[in-house]
């Protein structure tokens, strides 16, 4: 069968260094850090004190006061970033068959936040069961995909994804298989996640997971560099509308670029660690690379995982060079974590809005905080160390690998007529 072409026409974006698509982009390109001690707890006796956590953000300035309350701050981010991009796309809904536009999202924890306090609640008392009767529909990791559709009336597929921290990737070749393949002409896709709390952050401190660099939070984040000491916690969600080619030019969408492939794969080694030669990188970057039809050398850049921790990084290094070659050394290697911190579920949807921002404008943002050169990665890469690099980008990719060996990549391309 013929596949479909699949482009972008809408994006939102709600991040630790931006509550917006505009924002967001100049906190990329002008290497704002969105570090800072943690403001929503007593973080004084954690191991890490401090995260990137979203700034002047009010749900109710954009959800009504009592839908936000029946929403955990997980789905509260989704409709926000949702909304900025199925404005942004300009449907006409009095044209659109709805039932031909659905929803896949992505979260790797879901309402973390709304567990949390009900079993606090509930520990405190008596041992008399006394739950909120929007627990449930609160915390499952599939709402925020719900409530979008529910607003906007989408009847199409619908469903959320859950690859940890590989969650919105997924989300996002899901929703452009389903495109490409008929099943739907539209898809609102991407990710979002809410795991600055007490649960979120204990539980990866207990892991040697997060910086402990309490001293300097907004240097903390150092993908790459030889002193990284581990990843920083971020929050927020980034959202796509990804529509069939024909269908977008019939109704005169403005199109940002093409989704060119996706890959996927497993590392099949560990249930945290990556496999030390970057073997499920390596295979997801093939894989995505022939889905899209393209060579190694026909790549620009790729936006990394690059959370900052020792193994990743060098796993990731690794991978790359076994895929590109000599070609790695001509391409443009970046690491946004640097500045929003890890989003998880999410980080995958705002890194490719990264990507195809990119593309539009034709300026790759920095991997800050680097310091010193580790000797165990190759330093004739370009990671576009500490400083926006201005450069023409005609094909860029996206990289994210989650707990439990689970790896997804995207490409996206610049339109060809």
């Amino acid at each position: 069968m013929v596949l479909r072409r699949v482009v972008v026409t809408g994006l939102g974006a709600l991040t630790p260094i931006g509550n917006n698509i505009e924002d967001y982009w100049n906190g990329l390109i002008n290497g704002v850090s969105g570090a800072a001690p943690i403001t929503y707890f007593d973080a004084s006796k954690f191991k890490t004190q401090f995260a990137c956590e979203l700034k002047n953000f009010n749900a109710e300035d954009f959800l009504d006061r009592k839908e936000a309350r029946k929403m955990d701050r997980y789905a509260q981010y989704a409709m926000v970033s949702s909304d900025e991009a199925v404005l942004d796309a300009g449907f006409n809904f009095e044209k659109l068959d709805k039932d031909r536009v659905g929803v896949i999202w992505g979260s790797g924890i879901g309402g973390l936040e709304t567990f949390q306090i009900e079993m606090l609640n509930f520990a405190a008392g008596d041992g008399t069961p006394k739950f909120n009767p929007f627990f449930i529909p609160k915390m499952i990791s599939d709402i925020a995909g719900g409530h979008i559709s529910i607003k906007y009336g989408f009847r199409g597929p619908n469903f959320t994804t859950v690859s940890a921290c590989a969650s919105s990737t997924n989300a996002i070749i899901d929703a452009f298989n389903y495109i490409r393949l008929g099943h739907a002409d539209a898809m609102i896709t991407g990710g979002s996640e809410a795991a600055v709390t007490i649960a979120g952050m204990g539980g990866f401190n207990a892991m040697h997971a997060l910086s402990t660099r309490n001293d300097d939070p907004k240097t903390a984040s150092r993908p790459m560099d030889k002193d990284r000491d581990g990843f920083i916690l971020g929050e927020g969600a980034g959202a796509l509308v990804l529509e069939e080619y024909e269908h977008a030019v019939a109704r005169g969408a403005k199109i940002y670029c093409e989704i060119g492939g996706g890959g996927m794969s497993a590392d099949a080694y560990h249930i945290t660690a990556p496999h030390p030669e970057g073997l499920g990188a390596k295979n997801v970057m093939l894989n995505c690379l022939r889905d899209a039809g393209l060579q190694a050398t026909d790549v620009d850049g790729v936006n990394m995982h690059g959370t900052s921790t020792p193994l990743g990084d060098m796993a990731e290094s690794k991978a790359i060079l076994h895929v590109f070659g000599e070609h790695a050394y001509t391409m443009n290697l970046n690491s946004t974590k640097s500045m929003t911190g890890h989003l998880l579920g999410a980080a995958g949807a705002i890194e490719t809005i990264s990507s195809i921002l990119s593309l539009k404008h034709g300026i790759v943002p920095p991997t800050i905080n680097h310091f010193t050169d580790d000797e165990n990665i190759d330093s004739k890469l370009n990671f576009t160390f500490n400083k926006a690099q201005k450069r023409e980008m005609n094909v860029v990719m996206s990289n994210t690998f989650g707990f439990g060996g689970h790896n997804a990549c995207v490409l996206v391309k610049k339109l060809e007529i």
